[in-house]
């Protein structure tokens, strides 16, 4: 297996209204998709919204309400920009679970839920570069 993450799925009460979101958030919604899938492209992933019911289906498994042990994050450039990010997020619909404070780890960091209750990080961590096409990597 190559080390690389491919699609990051949401498993949706409302696709409409997360995609609505994402979309104040500044994603592009792809518009080849539609009803109950939707699809953005994220660098070099993709961030799939897939209605709950129809993915439970899929997996042949029952998703757990409320907030999961599985989270997003976005690495940011500044600490600044963490604050924006967070700002936007509330503006779109979110809700600051944790406002952006100082990490025991050095770097500037928050967290937001989307309007299903799906947690993101948001964070800068100046030991985690962040190359000119976005992508993250490990500290040498």
């Amino acid at each position: 297996m190559q080390p690389r993450v491919s699609i990051i799925t949401i498993a949706a009460n409302d696709v409409e209204r997360l995609a609505a979101f994402y979309e104040a958030m500044g994603l592009k919604r792809h518009p080849g998709f539609g009803d109950d899938v939707e699809f953005f492209q994220l660098g070099g992933a993709i961030l799939a919204l897939f209605l709950r019911a129809d993915a439970e289906k899929d997996a042949g498994v029952e998703f757990a309400q409320g907030i999961g042990r599985v989270y997003l994050a976005y690495n940011t450039l500044s600490d600044a920009e963490v604050d924006e990010v967070l700002a936007q997020a509330r503006m779109a619909g979110g809700r600051i679970v944790k406002p952006a404070g100082r990490a025991f780890w050095g770097g500037w960091y928050g967290y937001f839920a989307d309007p299903e209750g799906n947690l993101w990080e948001v964070a800068h961590n100046p030991a985690f570069p962040i190359d000119a096409e976005g992508r993250i990597s490990l500290p040498k």
